[in-house]
């Protein structure tokens, strides 16, 4: 009998922990040893603007129950940090000196917030929410009485906004973009979003950014590009994330904007793989690399990682999908449109209850369902079709979405 193998994840996150249950599944009867740098078990992100900061979840949002690692003899190091990689000679090298070798390597290292770089940055006050440490300080933070100032308009800031607000606390967003998100889904959503955050009793400084953070010791308020003041007891600084690629870079690996994989999530070292946040993948649907940082992404992708590791043929071509909820407006959003023509609409803004098209030559690129469910399955067929959809049928309420994506899929 030879020699079982040794399977490495490095990153203890929702791709890695997914990947080390895959293996398993698949009957992988090696070692599977899971490094994480921070002192929890692998956990899911999305809760941590959510119910979770709002004290509604029932305890933490781990993706396993605590003695799921030992059942399925899965090594599991937490509190650790891996110092270098060396794929000439398969091994890893933990913080402290120990070293490990391995067969195949996962690395699932995830992103890091991006750092704002003005005056006054490094007041006690100002906060960056991306792990479940971050959350439980927060949690704390919001315990009472608190002005929140948030810097940036995207996902993070804005499920954060409103998290803040449904807890009944003051809540500025500032951001120097006209709109919530309006880079990436256009005028037509940002306006609605910004709308939605308004109505709540959000107070919107959109079009300026941030020129200095002000106080003496610890933050007392937040100083805008016109000069604006905004009293704050707190701020959250929410302008994107780095992919976490140093350990990759030090070890010769491709890198661009994330680690470089090809189809089946292999980096240009063979026999080390990348998946989640840190991955760009070549997307054989849409023939460019993509690097995707959202929950459904790590959750398919790392499984996906897991069977090329087993030697499967994998092309990861899943449609990239996320979702949010904000006070009671709640969407998903299938596909990937860097561009577009024109955005249309099934059902009014207005009301609340929509699904929204972003169309390249009359194609459905992407669909966005607002409060309107179980679409999501046809939105994803009409994308894969690559057909040209008729537009009034598509903007019809009495059309089923169904019909038109097997229509769609006949002509392709």
């Amino acid at each position: 009998m030879g020699k079982k193998q040794t399977f490495i994840i490095v990153g203890a996150s929702l791709a890695g922990a997914k990947a080390a249950e895959e293996l398993r599944e698949r009957g992988f009867d090696g070692e599977v040893v899971l490094v994480g740098s921070e002192a929890e078990r692998p956990y899911e992100r999305p809760p941590l603007t959510k119910d979770y900061l709002r004290g509604e979840a029932e305890g933490a949002p781990f993706v396993h129950e605590e003695d799921f690692y030992a059942r399925h003899e899965i090594e599991l190091l937490t509190g650790t940090t891996v110092a270098a990689i060396d794929p000439g000679r398969g091994s890893i090298t933990l913080e402290g000196g120990r070293e490990l070798g391995y067969d195949r390597l996962l690395l699932a290292t995830g992103a890091e917030p991006r750092r704002i770089p003005v005056p006054g940055a490094e007041l006690e006050g100002i906060h960056y929410l991306r792990t479940l440490s971050d959350c439980d300080l927060l949690r704390e933070k919001l315990d009472g009485s608190a002005r929140v100032a948030v810097v940036g308009a995207g996902w993070i800031g804005s499920e954060f906004a409103a998290s803040a607000r449904q807890a009944g606390h003051e809540v500025t967003v500032i951001d120097p973009v006209a709109l919530p998100n309006e880079r990436i889904f256009g005028a037509e959503i940002g306006t609605f979003y910004r709308d939605v955050h308004a109505a709540h009793g959000v107070k919107l400084v959109l079009g300026e950014g941030v020129e200095s953070f002000e106080g003496d010791g610890s933050l007392e308020r937040v100083r805008t590009g016109s000069g604006q003041a905004i009293d704050c007891d707190l701020a959250v600084v929410g302008i994107g994330v780095i992919p976490r690629t140093s350990l990759a870079e030090a070890a010769g690996l491709s890198v661009e904007n994330g680690i470089l994989v090809d189809a089946g999530l292999e980096t240009s070292a063979p026999g080390v793989f990348a998946a989640g946040d840190v991955a760009s993948a070549r997307h054989p649907f849409y023939d460019e690399r993509i690097r995707v940082e959202h929950w459904s992404n790590a959750l398919e992708q790392g499984p996906a990682a897991a069977r090329a590791m087993l030697g499967e043929s994998v092309s990861f071509d899943h449609i990239p999908y996320f979702f949010s909820d904000q006070y009671d407006v709640g969407m998903e959003y299938s596909g990937y449109a860097p561009r577009w023509d024109e955005v249309v609409f099934r059902g009014e803004r207005e009301s609340g209850e929509f699904i929204a098209f972003w169309l390249r030559d009359g194609i459905v690129a992407a669909g966005m369902n607002v409060n309107v469910w179980d679409v999501s399955d046809p939105i994803r067929a009409l994308i894969r079709s690559r057909q040209a959809v008729d537009r009034g049928a598509l903007t019809d309420p009495d059309t089923p979405l169904e019909s038109l994506a097997t229509e769609a899929s006949r002509g392709a």
